[in-house]
């Protein structure tokens, strides 16, 4: 049996080993990139799988709590019997798919423009006053000041105000899919036009808001901009101020951590009962003129007037409060928990740097 020589051996192992050392040095390089990129934008990535994890666990309820704002109903069980009588259990789920998509984008990119003007509004703070906001809020045994609460609202309202471009589209689809079915049935709410009324009967988010387009126009999407910036720019600095002073003011009061479960759990329910308690008849009055300019063809929608303590424009606000609640503790208890494990994770930059990634 012939040797073989040298130059064979070589020319074998360089056929088995290559390929098989390339396969893995990308498969590590890859994985080392995606750690980084995770780090860089951990807030993102928290808010977004968070997000969608509360927004479908609770949507039936965000269902029924805008067909109470809508039309009207006896109660709240008389509206999830109707429901589920008419639509069943599909109905409490009807236009899922455009919240799912819209608030996780929303959401995603609101607490990333809040991180950011927090840190910008924290230190335009210190050189102006020479105190930070920031590690007041941080400060062990600190309770909230007007720094800390100015600091956070800012914050919150320029987040707010922001997505609204980005959200006001995606929640008017939602709320026609919501309500779809009653705008068919009923002739409340200043609709005389059938055929306008029941063409949004059981339509996707696409064709919903293609059907918008050809009954109101390009600009027929934005309806209710306004009350949508209204309630978004107040809500959201009311939102974030209760969720930075609550859990800064149990974890001082307990010796913990800000991010502790418990904190942040509290803090989470509280900033959503808050907030809606302070909005919702804004909140009313947007869905009732939306729905208003979905009836209504191409006429003039009916604006109607924002009453605070009438309760009219509080019919629904236990179900709001009660699923804001459920949502914003799982998605600040994800969010918090995700970021936490994200913060752990290690990668080498070194590996990275010696290969131009």
């Amino acid at each position: 049996m012939p040797e073989r020589g040298p130059d064979k051996i070589d020319a074998s192992a360089a056929k088995a080993r290559p390929h098989h050392v390339q396969d893995v040095s990308r498969a590590v390089l890859r994985s080392e990139q995606a750690k980084r990129w995770t780090k860089r934008y951990r807030t993102e990535v928290a808010a977004s799988s968070s997000s969608l994890l509360s927004t479908f666990v609770a949507y039936p309820l965000d269902s029924v709590k805008t067909r109470l704002q809508a039309y009207q109903f006896k109660s709240f069980t008389d509206c999830v019997l109707h429901t589920y009588k008419t639509e069943g259990l599909h109905g409490f789920y009807r236009g899922v798919w455009s919240p799912l998509a819209s608030i996780t984008l929303v959401r995603t990119v609101s607490f990333s423009i809040y991180q950011r003007s927090k840190y910008a509004i924290d230190d335009w703070m210190f050189r102006t006053t020479g105190g930070s906001p920031l590690v007041i809020a941080n400060t062990k045994g600190a309770l909230p000041t007007l720094s800390t609460v100015a600091c956070f609202g800012l914050s919150g309202a320029t987040a707010g105000a922001a997505i609204t471009a980005i959200a006001c589209p995606f929640e008017l689809t939602k709320l026609s899919a919501q309500i779809s079915v009653l705008m068919a049935d009923r002739k409340d709410g200043c609709g005389t036009n059938d055929a306008v009324r029941k063409s949004y009967q059981n339509l996707g988010t696409f064709r919903t808001a293609q059907n918008l387009i050809k009954h109101r126009g390009w600009m027929g999407l934005y309806s209710g901009f306004h009350l949508h910036l209204l309630r978004d720019t107040i809500g959201t600095g009311i939102y974030f101020v209760t969720y930075e002073s609550v859990k800064q003011i149990l974890a001082n009061a307990r010796g913990t951590s800000p991010t502790s479960p418990l904190a942040v759990v509290v803090a989470g329910g509280m900033c959503g009962l808050v907030s809606w308690a302070c909005i919702f008849p804004i909140d009313t009055a947007k869905s009732i003129y939306q729905r208003n300019c979905l009836v209504g063809g191409r006429g003039k929608a009916e604006r109607p007037r924002i009453h605070f303590f009438n309760a009219r424009m509080y019919r629904g606000l236990g179900v709001s409060m009660s699923r804001s609640c459920v949502v914003n503790a799982i998605f600040f208890t994800a969010f918090e928990f995700t970021k936490k494990r994200i913060n752990r994770m290690t990668f080498d930059e070194e590996l990275l740097r010696e290969h131009g990634a």
